[in-house]
């Protein structure tokens, strides 16, 4: 249920996203996914935003990867964005599911052609006797690919994560952060101080 607290976190995201991206500084886009798969175990890995709405954040990448597998089993992650150019923080946990084909195919011709046949020639997250062999696969589908648009394949495309929490850390003197956080609890968003 969106409300005008979340259409609030959302684009305070927003706003804190647009002077990262105006600082110019390395991947302002760059955010830390954590994921929990059967097993129970957290893994964590940097990946790109490429969306965000009102719908949730948007990722990409092979859903045969040991995330994907983990999404899989548990459609719920967390995500924790760090700009320490003006030391801010947002963290937002919640529900993941994937995007439509339409939206993938979207992206998907947006990427460098490099990317796109990067995408079939790693078998992202699988053992790599040695790089030779990605090297070869990577000319086996350049050459598959020569002359023509490189498709999207189907183990490759995007996840979305609704949030159900979102919260804003500003770094202050002394330790004495600020700490926001907006959450859904009975159906309806809260905002909530939190101690640093």
């Amino acid at each position: 249920m969106q409300t005008d607290l979340y259409i609030q976190a959302i684009q305070r995201f927003q706003e804190v996203f647009t002077r990262a991206q105006a600082l110019e500084i390395p991947e302002p886009a760059a955010m830390t996914l954590a994921t929990v798969g059967k097993d129970g175990r957290p893994s964590v890995r940097t990946v790109l935003l490429k969306a965000c709405d009102a719908r949730g954040f948007v990722f990409y990448t092979n859903m045969h990867s040991r995330k994907g597998r983990q999404l899989q089993a548990n459609p719920h992650a967390a995500l924790c964005f760090f700009w320490q150019a003006f030391m801010e923080q947002v963290l937002v946990e919640g529900q993941v599911q994937p995007v439509s084909d339409t939206e993938a195919d979207a992206y998907w011709v947006t990427r460098a052609r490099m990317s796109q046949i990067g995408a079939w020639a790693s078998q992202q997250s699988e053992l790599l006797p040695e790089r030779a062999a990605l090297e070869k696969r990577y000319k086996e589908f350049e050459k598959r690919f020569a002359g023509q648009p490189v498709p999207r394949p189907e183990h490759w495309s995007g996840y979305r994560l609704q949030p159900q929490l979102m919260e804003f850390w500003r770094s202050r003197p002394g330790r004495l952060h600020e700490r926001e956080r907006y959450f859904i609890e009975h159906g309806s968003w809260q905002r909530q101080l939190i101690y640093p």
